[in-house]
């Protein structure tokens, strides 16, 4: 009992260490997406290519933000783990 607390405790920390690091790398970001978007409107506007800066961005974000905040992996139970290893056994 005191073991799946443990991992339990283990997983709830390992997921808002992930959902801290996601919100620092979506500022990043966002200040990117700004700054090329400045930089564009001073050069004189044309073709909005922050765009791709935004895209190429953007997927990275999609995928921080699903680990972070998507559904749980729970991860083997004990019994599976221990009925894998008698495999190995043989």
């Amino acid at each position: 009992m005191a073991e799946q607390l443990d991992n339990a405790h283990k997983a709830a920390e390992a997921r808002l260490k992930s959902q801290r690091a996601f919100w620092t790398t979506f500022g990043g970001f966002a200040v990117l997406w700004i700054a090329c978007t400045i930089i564009w409107a001073l050069s004189g506007g044309g073709g909005f290519w922050p765009i791709w800066v935004i895209l190429g961005t953007g997927v990275a974000t999609l995928f921080l933000g699903w680990s972070a905040f998507g559904p749980r992996s729970t991860g083997p139970t004990e019994a599976e783990v221990d009925e894998e290893a008698k495999k190995f056994e043989n």
